[in-house]
């Protein structure tokens, strides 16, 4: 279940935006300008099913997102989906992971409480039997140069 944002979550000034997500969601969104800086040596860690519902998360997810455990098993994946992400990546995501292929990217996530943080992403189809049974995303720190290159170049592909 997506559930909108409540401003009595939010740290800080907020921006507030309706946004339209994978498979016909939608979603109030309330967000800041804080980020919260990844930090060294923790993996982030996530199984979704075919359709992109959390079936686990790791304690760094847990603690990165903002959000309890329990919150985030059954929640679909965009629930972490920042307004500043292009809808191209996440179209490039799932048409390359629907091909049982892996992808990598570098993704802006929304925290519970508005701010956000940076990760190198890597999705990877859970295949049994020749058939695709969900996804395992593993987020580690990106490097600062790459992620000032993905703040220039996203704007400009909405």
């Amino acid at each position: 279940m997506l559930h909108d944002m409540q401003a009595e979550n939010i740290v800080g000034e907020f921006t507030e935006v309706r946004l339209e997500l994978y498979g016909g969601l939608n979603r109030k969104i309330l967000y800041t300008a804080i980020e919260t800086p990844y930090p060294d040596g923790k993996l982030i860690v996530s199984t979704t099913d075919t359709q992109g519902v959390i079936t686990h998360v790791n304690r760094s997810f847990v603690e990165m997102s903002g959000y309890k455990e329990e919150e985030l098993i059954g929640a679909p994946h965009c629930i972490l989906r920042h307004p500043d992400m292009p809808p191209a990546a996440f179209k490039d995501l799932w048409e390359t992971v629907n091909q049982g292929l892996k992808w990598q990217g570098f993704v802006k996530n929304l925290r519970k409480d508005g701010g956000y943080y940076w990760v190198k992403a890597t999705v990877i189809p859970n295949i049994r039997n020749g058939q695709v049974m969900g996804y395992t995303s593993v987020r580690r720190k990106p490097s600062r140069t790459k992620v000032e290159e993905c703040i220039k170049l996203y704007p400009t592909l909405f």
